[in-house]
Parts: structure tokens; C-alpha cells; sequence
């Protein structure tokens, strides 16, 4: 995809991408992992390439043995990240933290030092957040559906865009697209992709046209 280069302002790995302004950057959890994953198909339909980190089991409090949580993923390298200014970042996430019952102060804590780490290192670049896919409050939602308003206020606080999509697999009628009661089928993903795409673009967040081409 593209070499890596030792940043000497930060000493970071970072990969060059021949064309970083129209790459959006995505972290996220195994939601955004599959290829077809319905946040991947939303950028790309609003005109970005997509370039994906994160890894599935992880989000802002959680980790794996291998990977830090988001914002220790961020600060100790296990993810390398683009040189340059790409000019949209997405963090999706939360499912992972509400299922091992992580606390509203921590997500709070670790979201926030995230938000900051990113635009410290991507000044120019607008940040997004896609919070919790869940069945809804009425619908047996749960921890997800508490997890994403909680990520919805800590966007508010800190400017960023939001998406809430804690009540989706039930206000979209994807329960049949479950595979596993949380993860999507191709059909399912490609049905909350083209929902997002649209949002995304309400939202301003489509690639602009001076940089489209």
C-alpha cells in the first residue's frame, strides 16, 4: 500500500500514501474490519479511499494480548498511520468496552485522550465517531445502546461528528443479517453502508470537490 518512513518529529513509523488526500481514516473494531464492513462501504460511497487500523476485541478501554486499546494502540505503535494530512478521521467503536462492562469514566477518559492525541498529530483534518451498533433501549439494546449515548456526549464535548448508531440493527431491520447477534452478514453490511453514506454526507463529511479529482 504504501513504504514507511521514520518521522523525525516524533520518531513514529508512518506509511506514505500516494494519495493521503483522499484517504479517510478509519479505526475502529471487527465491525470496520471485513473488507465490505458497512463503515468501509460508507466512505467509499462518499468519495474517500479508506485506510483501516484497529483490530477486532479492542476499542477505547479494550484490548487484545497483541493490540492496545485505541489510545494505547495510538501512542505505542501498534498501528502505523499516515504520513502527511489525510482530511477525514473515524473512530468506530465501543461494542467490545460495553461488553466486558467497562466503565462510563473510563471510555470517557480514554476517548478524550484519543480525540486529542488525533488532532494534535492531524491538525487540519475534520475527526468523526460512529458509536455502538445495538438493538435500541426498547429492544434490548443494553450496555451497546448506554455505550454509544455516552460516546455521543463525549463527541458533543469535544466537537467532533457524531453517528449514532445504537438503535440500527432494529430501526433498519437487520436483525435476519446478524451472523452471531452483533456481527453482519455481506447483505446486512451493505444495508447500514448505504444508512451511514447518507448521514455522513448530510453531515458535510463527503470528500470536497476541490480535492475529489
Amino acid at each position: 500500500m504504501g513504504s514507511l518512513y521514520k518521522n523525525p518529529s516524533d520518531n513514529r513509523n508512518e506509511i506514505i500514501l500516494g494519495d493521503v488526500r483522499h484517504t479517510a481514516v478509519l479505526i475502529g473494531d471487527s465491525q470496520a474490519q471485513p473488507e465490505g464492513s458497512w463503515p468501509r462501504a460508507a466512505l467509499g460511497s462518499i468519495g474517500y479511499k479508506v485506510y483501516t487500523v484497529g483490530r477486532g476485541g479492542t476499542g477505547f478501554v479494550a484490548a487484545t494480548s497483541d493490540t492496545g486499546n485505541y489510545i494505547d494502540a495510538l501512542q505505542r505503535g501498534d498501528w502505523v498511520l499516515p504520513y502527511g494530512t489525510p482530511p477525514l478521521i473515524v473512530v468506530q467503536g465501543g461494542g467490545n468496552d460495553a461488553a466486558r462492562k467497562v466503565s462510563d469514566e473510563q471510555i470517557t477518559s480514554n476517548a478524550n485522550r484519543l480525540i486529542a492525541a488525533l488532532r494534535k498529530r492531524y491538525p487540519l483534518a475534520k475527526i468523526a465517531m460512529i458509536g455502538t451498533l445495538a438493538k435500541g433501549a426498547d429492544a434490548g439494546g443494553g450496555r451497546r445502546t448506554q455505550v454509544d449515548t455516552l460516546l455521543g456526549d463525549i463527541a458533543a464535548k469535544a466537537g467532533a461528528t457524531f453517528f449514532s448508531v445504537g438503535d440500527w440493527i432494529t430501526k433498519y431491520h437487520v436483525e435476519g443479517d446478524l451472523v452471531d447477534g452483533v456481527h453482519l452478514n455481506p447483505a446486512g453490511h451493505a444495508k447500514l453502508g448505504g444508512v451511514l453514506a447518507a448521514d455522513m454526507a448530510a453531515a458535510g463529511l463527503r470528500l470536497p470537490p476541490d480535492i475529489a479529482n
